[in-house]
């Protein structure tokens, strides 16, 4: 009986092996397509753009903070005018504080006095992106990012007389620009100048809880292939 008990299970074994075959080499199949597949958006081929960008944004409002901001986007050029790609960067805050900050209720032994006017920021976007005018020359383009940012931090910022408490934003930066060829052979290839306009929402403590808005004002640059 326990013979017969072992040849089934040997038997059952080498079924589950033979089936198993077909799906291996399908696995394998798949792995060696990626290659093939990945090599022609990253030549062009299939409309694949890329952009590597740099700026600086001076705030606007009662509550004072810039951002050095660097950022790359990633995604595909699907007619003449239109782009659409996902994105990230990261942006260094520069918060200002005002004069009586912290008056009367600053208590490092709770917490309060431990906090930064510096911070970084991971900002993780939807880009979207239209052209206008001729692609052959200088051209005029609309660019807005959606999405939210991170604080790269555990610490509170301060700003005008309280703190910034959130660790997520919500991230909204509408642009507007020039868009100049660099590569007459390619035209894929350009240099971008713009000005753009960031919002950032947060909670905001001082002596009430409440929500605040940063609103900065930038120029870009930013190059595209």
């Amino acid at each position: 009986m326990k013979f017969k008990n072992s040849i089934y299970i040997i038997i059952s074994l080498c079924f589950m092996a033979l089936s198993s075959m077909p799906a291996t080499a399908q696995y394998y199949e798949i792995a060696n397509r990626i290659p093939s597949l990945i090599q022609p958006a990253l030549s062009g081929s299939m409309k694949y753009k890329g952009f590597i960008e740099g700026g600086y944004a001076k705030s606007l409002g009662n509550y004072n903070a810039d951002f050095l901001e660097f950022s790359t986007s990633q995604g595909f050029q699907y007619t003449s005018w239109f782009y659409m790609g996902i994105g990230i960067g990261v942006d260094v805050l520069f918060s200002h504080k005002n004069d009586n900050w912290g008056a009367g209720w600053e208590d490092p032994e709770y917490g309060y006095g431990k906090n930064t006017t510096t911070a970084a920021m991971l900002p993780l976007f939807t880009d979207f992106r239209f052209n206008l005018g001729n692609g052959g020359g200088a051209s005029f383009f609309v660019d807005l990012r959606l999405g939210c940012s991170f604080l790269l931090s555990n610490k509170y910022i301060s700003i005008g007389n309280g703190y910034l408490t959130n660790q997520e934003y919500f991230y909204l930066r509408p642009s507007l620009g020039i868009r100049i060829p660099t590569n007459s052979s390619n035209p894929k290839q350009a240099l971008d100048i713009g000005v753009s306009y960031k919002l950032l929402t947060s909670n905001y403590w001082n002596s009430w809880n409440r929500d605040v808005t940063l609103n900065s004002l930038g120029v870009t640059v930013a190059y595209e292939w």
